[in-house]
């Protein structure tokens, strides 16, 4: 647990000493903050949904952002032959996965925080479901697990943090977009395809019903991408 600490708060200070961290987390805030303003004034309606379910608010922060913050994960040490080095330490490939991957999920946590001004905002102007705050906070935070989950595993394959990137991007479009083209598939395929869409699970939940089915599939997404992360770090002794 203490190495697990030292790497999480490690990676955390590097994100802050280098200007990415301060670069997306601004440029994702003022998007936010326009994307809230246009979606909320005009429906003069005391509710989070629109900023939840803003589809260009979840391209941002999961197809951009997390592909952003998590590429550099292990492509930099790989490119700079730390990697190697830092595992001849006492040091469990497990701890330095865990590591990475929470100081990625708490800088997303950073970013949202700001966010909560909406919410206060918008129960100053009436009255607000706040099960339904909780519950698309909720459904945030998971999704995050499971994309940084899916940009680490991709940044272990590779010492390229650019190739990470547009990997990352690429397979985080498939799972965001996928739901969006069910229409076209045929009717027996719907049911299967409409499982693994982040989409489904995360509507549900942000309606404010916090199903176990859709909690299992996030945190079964994200064990999975994490197991093939330790897998892929493995992988140097094979």
């Amino acid at each position: 647990m203490h190495n697990i600490k030292t790497i999480l708060f490690k990676e955390l200070k590097s994100y802050f000493n280098s200007a990415i961290a301060y670069i997306v987390i601004i440029v994702f805030l003022i998007i936010a903050g326009i994307l809230f303003s246009i979606s909320f004034f005009p429906n003069n309606i005391a509710s989070l949904r629109d900023f939840f379910g803003n589809f260009f608010i979840q391209l941002i922060l999961f197809v951009v952002f997390i592909p952003a913050i998590t590429m550099r994960s292990f492509s930099e040490e790989k490119k700079q032959g730390t990697l190697e080095l830092l595992l001849t330490k006492p040091v469990q490939d497990y701890e330095l996965i865990l590591g990475k991957y929470f100081a990625a999920f708490l800088l997303v946590c950073i970013t949202l925080i700001p966010t909560l001004l909406y919410f206060l905002a918008v129960l100053y102007l009436g009255p607000l479901a706040f099960y339904e705050v909780v519950a698309g906070y909720i459904g945030l935070l998971l999704m995050a697990a499971m994309y940084i989950g899916i940009g680490i595993f991709v940044s272990s394959l590779t010492e390229n943090q650019i190739v990470a990137f547009i990997v990352s991007v690429l397979i985080a479009l498939f799972f965001f977009l996928v739901g969006k083209f069910l229409i076209i598939l045929p009717l027996p395929l719907i049911s299967f395809f409409e499982f693994f869409t982040t989409d489904y699970h995360f509507n549900n939940i942000m309606r404010g019903v916090i199903d176990s089915r859709d909690i299992i599939y996030y945190l079964s997404m994200t064990f999975f991408t994490v197991f093939l992360t330790k897998v892929s770090i493995e992988s140097r002794k094979w």
